[in-house]
C-alpha cells in the first residue's frame, strides 16, 4: 500500500525541521567554539547552540546543563578574583 500524500508531506516537514535545528544549533556551537579564541561571547553562543539542539536531542539538553554549571562556576571564580584584587588595591593605597 502506497503512502498517502499527506503522510509524505508530514514526513518531509518533520525531518526538515530536525535537519534545520541540527544545522542551526551546530553552526551556533561551532561559532561559539571559535569565539573562545576570537573576540566574542563564546560561552553564551555555545549555550545558545545547545539550547537550540536541546529541542530535538536529549544529549544536547544535558550538555546545556553542563555548560550552564561551568559558566556559573567561572563567574563565581571571576567575581572572587575581582573582589580580591579590589581589596589589594585598597590596602596598598592605589
Amino acid at each position: 500500500m502506497a503512502p498517502r500524500p499527506i503522510e509524505v508531506v508530514r514526513f518531509i516537514a518533520r525531518n526538515s525541521k530536525r535537519a534545520a535545528i541540527s544545522i542551526v544549533g551546530g553552526v551556533l556551537v561551532l561559532g561559539g567554539l571559535a569565539m573562545l579564541v576570537l573576540p566574542g561571547p563564546g560561552i553564551l553562543v555555545i549555550a545558545l547552540g545547545f539550547a537550540v539542539l536541546g529541542t530535538e536531542y536529549a544529549w544536547a539538553a544535558t550538555a546545556l546543563e553542563r555548560t550552564k554549571r561551568g559558566a556559573e562556576a567561572a563567574g563565581r571564580k571571576a567575581t572572587g578574583a575581582a573582589r580580591a584584587a579590589g581589596r589589594r588595591v585598597r590596602r596598598n593605597g592605589g
